[in-house]
């Protein structure tokens, strides 16, 4: 019967008192709550203002149930696409976490071990704690000797020793010590030793359960979604003013032509007819006004790039992560497995008379052997066949430098003193082959003290002076500048009594150099990552020195007055001083879990745009504070639900693309709303000077129709396949609160809708291009033409705006889509021209005409690549 543990009884008992081990999820949304707040949209508001209003008038026998349909199908397909990528990605999202979750473990119940759902421990129980088991509660150690890796919880990489709690060990008042010797937590995981250990708070009283209720915070916008409620707020006033001034318009130019003011405004019945179709034109020109193929364009190219984005290892839970990527100002990111590769490599092996080998391959035939004996006998971890199964993160940087490599005859260990932080080292004794001598491993700046003597190249034992100890202490002093911790390798030709190593006689076989090495990839996307203007900021939990060696690697540290600071410097800091310096900042060492919440939320307060990197609970406030949460594919569940974008392969480079295809996306957004915008713009422009220029109808209420369905819905997928290109990684951050439609977009817009609008008046007043078209009472030949006209302007456009170049086929390889639609819009526009008739006021051409239509719709080409010329021009004076 174990000693520990409780009976059945009592762990009814504490079930029902204090509950069980499974935390509270943080509120999900479900797929209607995500539609609902998709509705909450501004772009989004004013469509569902317009079809109220289109409903109302269809009622009443004005409007058009065909434009109330297509706004209603824009409301619908936007929402819905939107709405259905996120959730369907959340799914699998989910799916990850619950596989993730199945975790068991084994507790002491009723004298006998059984396996428990970790969601079934409860107060009291005894957890059996073995190599490789995370910590499922929080509590105390009973019984036996582990070291827990606690990085996830503390950020911290050194490895904590829990020693047994002596029975009258309490709690305490909730103090968080993650160094206390006796205290274990959730979310930790042992690398050595084994043990039992007692839950003592459990789910959601767990500090692990502490920092997950912190995640229902409240998000603030997105920078998107800031920018288009500025848009929203301009398109609504201008389509407005628009609509009123145009209905106006109309009706000073019906009693203009009616001839005489005084007796128009006297015929009700006429007054009202006309009226009427003022108002019904002014709704109309409001609708146009409203780029409504924007919440659907926004939604395709987002679904459409986190499709990309999956192929490139990056999960997007949220849609709204990829945009805000893309607007990133600074960047806190976790240095180890994100900027370094996550594990240890030994990287250097140093002789006594300072040679260097870089690998195991390379050493002379006794240095191997005693190299392979030391790391597979003198070690806590199990070996098989030669090969080692666990181990911490040093032993097993051992076992891969070895590699593959196998002596024919193995010794037998006899004896074996493991590691303890007292002696700082191991050692074994070993025989075999008429031999017997020891092995010993550990802190060089301890055993070095202990060698007199140390193995050349030819495997002779050579004595090893007090210089040459020197020297050796000069290279190590510098391997360590360069973040290279390093571990000495010893024999001993004689017998040991006791547990210690004798004061003086062991033999130097060498001192290998470890390191945890910058990805080689990383360093390369973060110079990406700073030219694009964002800037990055290691946080750490190792020393100051480590920080700064692997932050000049990558590439972080480059100039004298980039600053490094401790989480002691930093929370002696006011929050003025460190908004101060904070764009000088680059490294935070020895950081704490408040450390980047705090200093997300001082850069929030300066208007930036941050992002968090993190894979450990001790990372989630942060990440769910952060505008981007950046989760690592391999943290804990807790930090992947917090993160609006999980990186699967725990890559810099893959947070490099994810602001990649944030940019791509804004980019996209931006040269759809000049597309829809100039269109808008001209509509407005047309039929309010029309009525003062003597022009009935320059474009009938069924054509403008056309024009809004066709160049919204079609148009937004022809610019929702636009590439991610790397030059838009040479752009600078876009301002959080600056408007999306900048100045340059604004001269595109005015150009472009300027040009359209005076080829209306040129079409509708001048006799020369009449004169291009058949002579009709009417003028149905004429009008035909510069409707067909309009819209092979709009389309010709639509290349103009793609690039910001003169070359209008750049890239169009990688974006085939836009030519397959926009051809599809001319096809049909043909098509029109032959079955609209009277509904779209149109008739069939000839050759000519449309020869006349071609030319005149390429002439916006011309126009804007004069402008693009100009521009160039004087950007570059």
């Amino acid at each position: 019967m174990n000693k520990f543990g409780l009976t059945t009884e009592e762990a009814s008992k504490a079930l029902s008192e204090q509950g069980n081990n499974a935390l509270t999820q943080p509120p999900r949304e479900t797929f209607w709550d995500k539609l609902w707040e998709n509705f909450k949209d501004p772009i989004i508001r004013i469509l569902i203002l317009a079809l109220l209003v289109n409903v109302v008038f269809v009622y009443m026998g004005h409007g058009d149930w065909i434009e109330t349909m297509g706004i209603f199908l824009a409301i619908i397909l936007a929402t819905f696409v939107s709405t259905y990528s996120e959730y369907s990605n959340e799914n699998a999202f989910q799916k990850l976490q619950e596989e993730a979750s199945r975790i068991r473990c084994k507790v002491w119940r009723d004298g006998e071990p059984v396996e428990l759902h970790i969601d079934d421990i409860v107060v009291g129980d005894a957890v059996i704690l073995e190599a490789g088991d995370k910590v499922p509660v929080d509590g105390i150690l009973l019984d036996g000797d582990v070291k827990l890796d606690q990085a996830a919880l503390n950020g911290e990489s050194k490895e904590a020793h829990k020693l047994i709690a002596p029975p009258d060990f309490t709690w305490g008042d909730g103090t968080i010590d993650f160094l206390d010797e006796h205290k274990l937590f959730r979310g930790s995981v042992v690398v050595e030793g084994q043990g039992i250990m007692q839950a003592v708070k459990i789910g959601d009283s767990s500090i692990y359960g502490q920092l997950t209720q912190e995640l229902k915070d409240d998000e603030r916008d997105s920078p998107l979604k800031l920018k288009l409620k500025g848009l929203a707020h301009h398109i609504s006033q201008f389509g407005y003013a628009g609509g009123v001034l145009i209905a106006l318009a109309v009706m000073l130019h019906k009693a203009y032509l009616y001839g005489d003011f005084g007796a128009y405004f006297a015929n009700t019945p006429l007054l009202l007819s006309d009226l009427v179709q003022a108002v019904i034109l002014g709704i109309i020109i409001i609708v146009m006004a409203v780029p409504e193929g924007l919440p659907l364009m926004i939604a395709i190219v987002s679904s459409l790039n986190m499709k990309k984005m999956l192929r490139d290892n990056v999960l997007v839970r949220k849609l709204v992560g990829i945009e805000t990527a893309g607007s990133l100002n600074l960047l806190f990111t976790d240095k180890t497995g994100t900027i370094t590769k996550g594990k240890l490599e030994v990287v250097r092996f140093i002789t006594g008379d300072r040679q260097e080998y870089p690998s195991f391959d390379v050493l002379p035939a006794k240095l191997k052997a005693f190299t392979y004996q030391n790391v597979v006998l003198n070690t806590s971890a199990a070996v098989s066949d030669g090969a080692m199964v666990g181990g911490n993160m040093t032993e097993r940087a051992l076992s891969n430098y070895v590699g593959s490599y196998r002596m024919e005859e193995m010794l037998h260990r006899d004896k074996f003193i493991p590691f303890n932080s007292a002696n700082k080292y191991s050692w074994a004794a070993v025989s075999g082959n008429g031999e017997r001598y020891c092995l010993a491993k550990g802190a060089p700046e301890k055993l070095i003290l202990q060698t007199s003597h140390y193995w050349d190249a030819e495997g002779n034992r050579q004595p090893l002076t007090e210089e040459m100890k020197k020297t050796l202490d000069d290279r190590m002093l510098e391997l360590a500048a360069d973040a290279i911790r390093m571990l000495a390798l010893c024999t001993y030709e004689s017998d040991i009594e006791g547990d210690e190593l004798p004061a003086d006689g062991l033999t130097l076989v060498g001192i290998l150099g470890i390191r945890d090495e910058v990805r080689p990839e990383a360093i390369e996307a973060i110079a990406e990552v700073q030219d694009a203007g964002v800037q990055i900021v290691m946080i750490t939990g190792d020393r100051r020195e480590t920080a700064v060696a692997i932050a000049k690697d990558a590439g972080l540290l480059q100039r004298p007055n980039e600053l490094v600071w401790t989480s002691a410097e930093l929370a002696e800091m006011s929050d003025e001083q460190v908004k101060l310096e904070l764009h000088k900042l680059r490294v935070v060492a020895r950081a704490l879990p408040m450390d980047k919440s705090r200093l997300v939320r001082l850069a929030q307060e300066m208007n930036l745009v941050v992002g968090m990197t993190g894979d450990g609970v001790n990372d989630s406030p942060a990440l769910k504070k952060a505008d981007v949460g950046f989760a690592m594919g391999s943290g804990t569940e807790v930090a992947k639900e917090a993160g609006d974008i999980v990186i699967l392969d725990d890559n810099f480079l893959s947070i490099k693309q994810a602001i990649l295809y944030g940019r791509t996306i804004y980019n996209s957004i931006c040269k759809f709303i000049v597309f829809q915008l100039t269109i808008n713009f001209s509509a407005v422009a047309i039929n309010f000077i029309a009525p003062f220029i003597g022009i009935d109808k320059p474009l009938t209420i069924t054509q403008i129709l056309w024009i809004n369905l066709v160049m919204d819905t079609l148009a937004a997928l022809a610019f929702g396949g636009e590439p991610a290109l790397e030059k838009y990684l040479r752009e600078k951050p876009k301002d959080r609160s600056a408007p999306i439609v900048s100045k340059k977009m604004l001269s595109t817009i005015t150009m472009g809708g300027v040009y359209m609008t005076f080829i209306a008046i040129l079409f509708y007043k001048s006799s020369y291009v009449d004169h291009l078209f058949r002579n009709a009472p009417d003028h149905i030949y004429t009008y035909t033409g510069f409707f067909c006209t309009y819209i092979f302007m709009a389309v010709a456009n639509g290349f103009n705006v793609r690039v910001s170049g003169l070359n209008l086929l750049e890239h169009i390889d990688k974006n085939k889509g836009f030519l397959n639609v926009m051809a599809l819009i001319v096809a049909i526009q043909v098509l029109l021209t032959y079955v609209g008739g009277r509904i779209l006021r149109t008739t069939p051409l000839n050759l000519h005409e449309w020869s006349v239509v071609v030319l005149f719709g390429l002439s916006i080409i011309v126009v804007d690549l004069l402008r693009k010329s100009v521009c160039q021009m004087l950007e570059k004076k």
